[in-house]
């Protein structure tokens, strides 16, 4: 699973509930990017959710 290099932002796993109360397993997925990103070495592919993507904490190339 994908997990964002700036916040480490990745999946949370819980439940869904019916209106039984009956439980079974459920997955939040983070929504995680690949993106091209200028760094000092040059430009590398990183994973990038699209909160730090929106907030600039990275300059696309």
């Amino acid at each position: 699973m994908a997990k964002c290099a700036i916040c480490e932002k990745a999946a949370h796993f819980g439940n869904n509930v019916s209106h039984s109360h009956r439980r079974s397993n459920r997955i939040w997925k983070a929504n995680v990017k690949s993106v091209k990103v200028k760094t000092e070495g040059g430009v590398r592919k990183m994973y990038i959710c699209t909160s730090c993507l929106r907030s600039n904490f990275v300059e696309r190339a």
